[in-house]
């Protein structure tokens, strides 16, 4: 709602006030100063967080506006300082309740006065009725006004908040990382408890399903405008439990929790491992949780040296065909994994077991001695492992 002006660009108050005989003010004008403390009086026993001069002053100019609108010459800044009271009610913490009591109750005593001083007066009931609408009206345009500046400060703070939010969330994902002491300043400013642990959230648009705006929890570090679109939460069971709801149309991948100043290895990991699902090592999943692919994250964290590995440890498989090269490296994995009979490793790969013992054969062939080497061993596997990952769901 807001305060409406006419086409002659006064108020609907302002009119009705000029619409009063304008001897009417003269002849009220020495009765200020008393109408002022008795209003003063009243509104303070009524809201006793209102006292001082501030009070005293806007009271005070509240009347004489209304005496000069009667002459048809109110104060032009009267609607933008109305509007700044209710910035100062949001500002002191407040809500507007104690503005529009105040209000209520000046009317009130102010009705009450004017209306004793016009019997005195001798004033006709058409005068009588003008000035209470006038007065009445111009109470409701206070309220309306002042609601105005007050949820135009509420907005400036939210855009504020949301402002310093942001700048929180680049600073913890900083590199190097900030100092605890700048962090915790910020978290202040932003109205933001800062947690324990942090977990940290890489988001990306999925192709086949337009974005929509979600409605996270209040306590998640929110940034989905920029180039790396990312969330932040101190509660990732809590705020992240219905995350594939609230992104439709994205995909994400939720790092590790880790204190705050260690937020940049949660992001590096999500990112990390969206990365992977990208290129189908890892399951093409709305949502991706990280604790569900700590060996694959850290088998592949350096894809150079792994490379390297697999050549290396998996050389002696280079003459096989690739079929011949598949069924040896699904055979080496369970033998690796149970170091079972034939019989055993037959099972877990439904084939004979003459076929196991056919390949093991082959298998000592090709790696000799390594096999029996237990750090060859742990070498071997690793390999295997890293190329099901890299290749295997190619």
């Amino acid at each position: 709602m807001r305060a409406e002006l006419g086409i002659d660009g006064r108020s609907d108050s302002a009119r009705l006030w000029a619409a009063l005989p304008e001897d009417l003010a003269d002849r009220f004008r020495p009765l200020v100063e008393v109408l002022a403390e008795e209003v003063l009086r009243e509104v303070v026993a009524a809201v006793p967080a209102y006292h001082g001069a501030t009070l005293a002053r806007a009271v005070h100019s509240a009347i004489t506006y209304c005496l000069d609108a009667v002459h048809g010459s109110p104060s032009q800044g009267r609607a933008a300082q109305v509007r700044e009271l209710g910035k100062l009610e949001y500002s002191a913490g407040r809500t507007l309740d104690c503005l529009q009591t105040a209000y209520r109750v000046g009317g009130r005593v102010a009705w009450r006065y004017v209306a004793a001083w016009g019997r005195g007066e001798g004033l006709p009931v058409p005068v009588f009725r003008l000035a209470a609408e006038a007065i009445f009206a111009y109470v409701d345009e206070l309220s309306v006004l002042s609601v105005e500046g007050y949820t135009s400060a509420q907005a400036q703070a939210v855009g504020q908040v949301e402002r310093w939010r942001r700048r929180l969330l680049e600073l913890l994902l900083s590199e190097p990382p900030a100092s605890r002491q700048a962090i915790d300043e910020l978290a202040v400013l932003a109205r933001w408890k800062l947690p324990e642990l942090v977990t940290v959230v890489a988001v990306e648009p999925r192709t086949d399903q337009p974005p929509t705006s979600p409605e996270l929890h209040e306590d998640v570090l929110v940034d989905l405008e920029g180039d790396r679109p990312r969330l932040l939460t101190g509660d990732p069971e809590l705020h992240l439990r219905e995350l594939g709801e609230q992104l439709t149309g994205r995909r994400a991948c939720v790092g590790m929790a880790v204190p705050p100043e260690r937020a940049h290895t949660s992001w590096r990991l999500a990112n990390r491992a969206m990365a992977l699902a990208s290129r189908g090592v890892l399951p093409d999943r709305q949502v991706i949780w990280c604790r569900d692919h700590i060996a694959a994250l850290w088998l592949l964290a350096d894809e150079f040296l792994m490379n390297r590995l697999i050549q290396r440890a998996l050389l002696p498989l280079a003459g096989l065909t690739h079929k011949q090269r598949s069924r040896m490296v699904d055979t080496l994995l369970v033998w690796l994994d149970t170091r079972g009979s034939a019989q055993e490793i037959a099972t877990r790969l439904r084939i004979h077991p003459q076929t196991v013992r056919y390949r093991m054969r082959q298998a000592e062939q090709l790696f000799g001695a390594r096999l029996a080497d237990p750090a060859a061993r742990l070498e071997l596997e690793i390999a295997l492992q890293s190329q099901r990952l890299l290749w295997g769901r190619r």
